[in-house]
């Protein structure tokens, strides 16, 4: 076991996503996954049914109390839907991770389009996380909300992914291009202000693809937690979703889950 990743993040009763699916994948890819849980979620495959929210207060004494006894050597952040917990997630990770590796998945944009965060926790998220971010994954309507314009052709994805990624100091920045129209599916990951790597596929055709984007931010910050840079971080993450969709369980009667439980070699970008 390598790598100490601190989650904070929802939680799916389901198990596709969120904090369940964020554990899985840190243990099967040979890292130690800690949590703390922003919000409760009644849901499954066919959506969410209920929110329970947690007390910003005490999703930071989650993080404080893993973080002085255990420690971390990256940090994964997921549902953050409100600026009180934004806020609260800032401080700690300001005050106890400085130089820790940080992924940042914006979940601001439902699968149907409906936008997860008000303008004020959108706007915490860009003032208070993003400077903090190694590494922020957007999927294409969330790359749309933070660029504030619309991002329709993959020429365009590379330019927005090189604007946030100046606009964010430099830092990592892969844009998700599964929303884009085509059979081919291609990512893009811009440091510096530039492209660095274009990862291109075959679109899988799959309706069990719930959790994608937890399962790949995760699987990311473990690489990270374990030592790699990230675009052996990204490519090896990227293998561990393409092969969780392939041989995903079927279970559920609406969008499933991953085969979290499959195996790959942990330390390597293989």
């Amino acid at each position: 076991m390598k790598g100490r990743v601190l989650i904070v993040a929802g939680s799916d009763s389901g198990g596709g996503a969120g904090i369940q699916a964020d554990v899985k994948t840190v243990t099967a890819l040979g890292g130690y996954a800690m949590t703390a849980i922003t919000a409760l979620t009644a849901q499954n495959t066919r959506g969410v049914f209920g929110i329970h929210e947690v007390p910003a207060d005490f999703v930071a004494r989650q993080m404080i109390l893993v973080l002085d006894d255990i420690g971390a050597d990256a940090v994964k952040l997921g549902m953050l839907h409100r600026a009180p917990v934004i806020e609260a997630v800032a401080d700690v990770l300001e005050a106890r991770t400085p130089g820790i590796p940080l992924v940042l998945d914006p979940v601001m944009v439902a699968k149907g389009g409906a936008l997860l965060l008000q303008d004020e926790a959108v706007a915490a998220l860009k003032r208070r996380l993003l400077p903090l971010a190694t590494l922020l994954t957007p999927n294409l309507p969330e790359a749309e909300v933070l660029a504030g314009h619309s991002i329709a052709t993959p020429d365009e994805a590379a330019r927005a992914a090189v604007d946030l990624s100046q606009a964010n100091g430099g830092r990592a920045v892969l844009l998700k291009g599964g929303h884009l129209p085509g059979t081919r599916l291609v990512d893009i990951l811009a440091e510096g202000g530039a492209v660095i790597a274009t990862f291109e596929q075959e679109r899988i055709d799959s309706g069990n693809t719930h959790g994608t984007g937890c399962t790949l931010a995760s699987a990311i910050a473990t690489g990270l937690a374990q030592g790699m840079a990230v675009g052996t971080a990204v490519a090896r993450a990227r293998r561990y979703v393409i092969e969780a969709i392939r041989t995903a369980p079927g279970f559920g009667h609406g969008h499933g889950p991953l085969n979290h439980g499959h195996t790959i070699r942990p330390f390597t970008e293989d």
